[in-house]
Parts: C-alpha cells; structure tokens; sequence
C-alpha cells in the first residue's frame, strides 16, 4: 500500500511471530513510546498528525492491524476470541520492540482492543486514552447499560448487518461522491462532523480502501436467526469480533491490577458510537429505516456512551481513574477535527 507519509513519519515493516504488517513511527528511538491503535475502516495512517504532535521526547507507534491496510493478508480474524487477536498483536509488537510499558491509545475499534489489553496486560501501560471507544459490551445487539443481550444469540450485530453497497463500492476503489455508500460520502457523513473535510483525504482515503475484504475478513460471516433482525453473529472478521457474544466480561476490568488513568475523549456529534449510532440496528428500527422491529422493550438503541461511563464510573470506585473530555463540533475523530483541542487534553493526560 504506497501510502505517502507526512515528513517526520518512517514507515517499516515489522514480522513478530504472530503477523507481519506497516508500522508508523515518529520522534526519537528513546523517546517515551506511546501506541496509537486505529479504528475499523482505518489504518496507521490516520494517525500521523496526532504523532507528530507529541510533545518532545515521545515516540509515536502505529501499526496497520490484523485486517486493515498492510497488515499480512493471510493473518484473519478469529472472531471467537473477541479482540483477543488485535490485543495479542500488540503486546507481540512492544515485546518486538523491546518495550516494557507504554501510553496507550485507541479510537473507535482500536478502542475496543484497549479494553482488552487492560484486562490482559494492565501492567504494560503508563496511560490509557480512550478516543471513541467502542462500549466495554460490544457494538449492537445489548440494551441497558449493563449490557444485556437482547437475544441469547446475539442477533443484530455481527457481519450481517455490514452494508453491501458500501462493501461492494470499497472493493471496486470507489473514491467517488456519485454515491452516498462510497466511502468517502461515509466518511463525511458518518465520522467525521460536516462540513469538515481531512486535509489528508486522500491519503485517509487510499490507506482505508486497504481494509481485507472477504467472508474471513470484511464483511465477514454470518448466520440466520429467529430474533430481530434476523442475522447472527458469525466466527470471522472484523465486525463479528466487535460482537457483544464474544466480548470480554468488563467487569474484568475493576479487579486489573495496576489501574492505569483513563482519558475518554469524544466529540459532540459522533453517529459511530452514541446512545442512538447511525448503524445501531436498534436505533434504525426506531427510526422506521428497519422493518419488523419488536419496540424498544425488546430491542432498544444500544446505550453506547451510557454503557461505558458506568464502566469507568465503577472502575473509578474500585480505585481507579478516569475523566470524560468532551470536543464540542467534533464526531467519530476529534484528534483529526480539532486537533488543537484534542491535543491539549491528550498531552496533560500523558504527563500525568
């Protein structure tokens, strides 16, 4: 993937035993590290700027994982194992590179595999950042914030309910706006809050069509059910990991051991993960724009953002720490749409 990276950013290929794929780096090889994980439909390469705007003596750290841009092709996804894949090829990446601790950081998906690492490696990290994060449950089929399945199957999350124009149009390199399911009028739409456009485009655009496509990759497997929508969770890729059926238990998070500081850091305005997310199965029902909904009873909107600040608000009783930032006019990438903002909360949060 010939992406161009801004100057200040190296790229490499790093082999770790469990996957091959692009690193990113920025700052000096002593430099204190600081992980940058991305989201779904991502890659290293959106976080370059927030790299280079590290405060002097950090080094910045990204890699494309399993399933996204250059990350090895034939390295899937076991959906079974929750996130414990992408959290597995971390901690494989600092013990490469010979890294005992770290400042953590993820957004969205990569958000979804910090939860994870705190619960297997807590140790490993001075800091946590949180930059719309998938909730600690899992992404569609729970209600409640404690997170309660609407089904015993899980039915309305998984790859199922991916889009199949937008998947077809990613596959064909659309990088059109003739359509409102290419990936560009998503990305405008979805994640980032109109009319605010990335300066990098083009190269956020390049680096995300890379994402792997197929039945083990995206949009994944799926699997018929009797309950609303009608489409289970299936064992492969991206959108069945994030599956509430295969997440871990948050509340292994109150019982980790050291407790690092947490920064929640969102946008005002983000439809990717919210009370009411744009591709919510139980939000589009509520909408109309699903048929056959059984009614907020059985499938409400998942209380995305209320499900994760119960999480940290008990994470907090059990003697850790965590503050919520909110960035006013910001969406699903607050560190692209206002990086000013972002960034002056990020770097306090790294010198704590």
């Amino acid at each position: 993937m010939p992406i161009p990276t801004l100057p200040g950013i190296t790229a490499g290929t790093i082999s770790t035993g469990r996957i091959t794929t692009r690193v990113l780096f920025s700052g000096p090889n002593d430099g204190i590290p600081v992980l940058f994980l991305h989201g779904n439909l991502s890659s290293a390469t959106w976080w370059e700027e927030a790299m280079l705007a590290l405060p002097d003596g950090y080094r910045g750290i990204a890699p494309d994982q399993r399933g996204f841009g250059d990350a090895d092709i034939s390295a899937k996804i076991d959906a079974t194992r929750g996130t414990g894949d992408w959290a597995d090829d971390a901690v494989a990446l600092l013990d490469h590179l010979d890294i005992a601790r770290t400042h953590l950081v993820g957004n969205s998906l990569g958000g979804s595999v910090v939860w994870r690492l705190l619960i297997d490696a807590p140790e490993r990290f001075l800091t946590v950042t949180q930059v719309a994060p998938g909730s600690p449950y899992g992404f569609g089929g729970t209600k409640e914030v404690s997170g309660t399945p609407c089904w015993p199957d899980f039915a309305g999350s998984g790859g199922g309910l991916s889009n199949p124009e937008l998947i077809k149009r990613i596959a064909a390199g659309d990088l059109g706006l003739e359509s409102p399911f290419s990936l560009r009028a998503a990305l405008r739409a979805l994640v980032y809050k109109p009319p605010f456009v990335p300066e990098r485009e083009e190269e956020i655009l390049s680096s995300s069509l890379a994402i792997h496509i197929g039945p083990q990759d995206t949009p994944g497997d799926f699997m018929p059910s009797p309950n609303w929508p009608g489409i289970a969770p299936g064992v492969w890729g991206p959108a069945n990991a994030l599956s509430p059926k295969y997440a871990d238990d948050p509340a292994r998070l109150l019982d980790i051991d050291p407790k690092p500081p947490i920064l929640w850091i969102r946008g005002s305005h983000d439809l990717a993960v919210s009370d009411a997310a744009a591709s919510d199965p139980g939000a589009l029902g509520a909408a109309g724009l699903l048929p056959g909904w059984p009614g907020a009873d059985a499938y409400p909107p998942q209380p995305m953002l209320a499900q994760t600040r119960a999480v940290l608000d008990k994470y907090k009783a059990h003697g850790g720490w965590y503050d919520e930032v909110v960035i006013e006019d910001a969406a699903h990438a607050p560190f692209l749409e206002n990086p000013q903002k972002f960034n002056v909360a990020f770097h306090a949060h790294l010198k704590r």
